[in-house]
């Protein structure tokens, strides 16, 4: 079932993950994604493990951001193989590369010599800490971007507890970041009749997405900072625990506030409005616990539920991937790999519809091997 983008062409020539990220989200949409690799070694992250599954080796690593692309090895440096580049890119219609600044022109590349060769060419690129600007073309790995950008310093037990996402989550952002801004370029393309450049970097997508902890200092001059489970403006908004281990609540009105205290017999004296709630969380938590101290999670749930307050449990992975709401919202797709065979990937987060019909792409590829479609993809150059 072809995708909304079914007819693109994207030429990928990222490695890592906050490129990858970007295409394969577009692969997923129904463009087609032609992945160049370097010869003999591929994306850096064919050799990021363990853990390595099958024989040859494949990388999980790998295969979580490369669904839906083709792989073609290309040593850039050779003049034949960078020919076969330079026809790729005459048909694209969408060329992403995460190189540092000043790569692709010393290779010949340069985003303006690509668009005159293809002026409807849309090209993404991504870096690190952005292109220009006293630190432009700072090489930028995720973990240091979610320093540098200010997001380990909100999250963490406390202030002396920094602590990064448990995701690669500023390569992510921008790989999202970066395909949200080629859809933009390409709409605005079909009124042009020219194509684009879009950038964006870790820094910028991280930045991007402090959110309300951006306009606390940008407005009102606050820094905010790591306090762990619970959030830092709306109270009881958090992880609470429980006879048999932990749940998460969410009360962020007034009226749950009072429906949450109904139901567990608490007394909102000094605690009546959101406000006071911030201002006394220590006394908060540990009346919520205590109400909570001989009541198990699962019983906890259901009380919760019945009063209509908004609650969860913390799950481990297994337990996502094995939760039927989590298959019927099509976030598991299988496909077959050309060594390993069955393979069941997380997948896509959209769905589609037309009325009442779900018109989702439902066949995905594999991730590729390394230079899986080369042979193929020449042949195609030469019809």
């Amino acid at each position: 079932m072809p995708g909304p983008l079914d007819g693109v062409l994207v030429v990928d020539l990222t490695r890592a993950l906050a490129g990858p990220q970007a295409t394969m989200m577009l692969g997923d949409l129904g463009a087609r994604v032609i992945k160049v690799e370097a010869p003999g070694r591929g994306d850096d992250t064919r050799g990021w493990g363990p853990p390595f599954v099958g024989s040859p080796a494949e990388s999980t690593y790998f295969l979580s951001a490369n669904r839906n692309k083709e792989s073609i090895a290309l040593d850039l440096k050779d003049n034949g193989d960078r020919n076969v580049l330079l026809r790729l890119v005459d048909r694209a219609d969408v060329l992403v590369e995460n190189f540092r600044t000043g790569v692709l022109e010393r290779l010949g590349l340069g985003i303006e010599a690509l668009r005159e060769r293809n002026p409807r060419l849309v090209v993404l690129s991504i870096t690190g800490f952005g292109h220009d600007g006293p630190e432009g073309g700072r090489a930028g790995y995720d973990q240091i971007a979610q320093g540098e950008a200010g997001l380990m310093s909100l999250t963490g037990s406390g202030p002396d507890d920094p602590q990064r996402v448990g995701v690669p989550i500023g390569d992510l952002l921008a790989g999202m970041y970066g395909a949200y801004g080629v859809v933009a370029a390409l709409h605005e393309r079909s009124s042009t009749g020219a194509g684009s450049t879009v950038r964006t970097s870790l820094l910028a997508a991280i930045v991007g997405v402090h959110a309300f902890q951006g306009t606390r200092y940008t407005v009102a001059g606050e820094v905010g900072v790591a306090q762990g489970n619970h959030h830092p403006s709306i109270a009881p908004y958090g992880l609470f625990h429980c006879a048999d281990g932990a749940v998460q609540i969410a009360v962020g009105s007034e009226g749950l506030w009072q429906r949450f205290c109904g139901a567990f017999d608490i007394d909102p004296e000094g605690l009546a409005t959101n406000a006071e709630r911030v201002a006394h969380r220590a006394r908060l938590v540990e009346v919520i616990e205590s109400a909570f101290a001989n009541t198990t999670g699962a019983e906890l749930l259901a009380r919760l539920a019945e009063a209509g307050v908004p609650a969860g449990r913390v799950r481990t992975l297994d337990e996502v991937y094995e939760w039927d709401q989590t298959a019927s919202q099509g976030l598991l797709i299988d496909v077959d790999h050309t060594t390993l065979g069955p393979l069941r990937l997380p997948g896509p987060p959209l769905r589609f519809f037309t009325g009442d019909d779900e018109t989702t792409p439902k066949d995905h590829r594999a991730p590729p091997t390394l230079d899986e479609h080369g042979d193929a993809i020449r042949a195609w150059l030469d019809t």
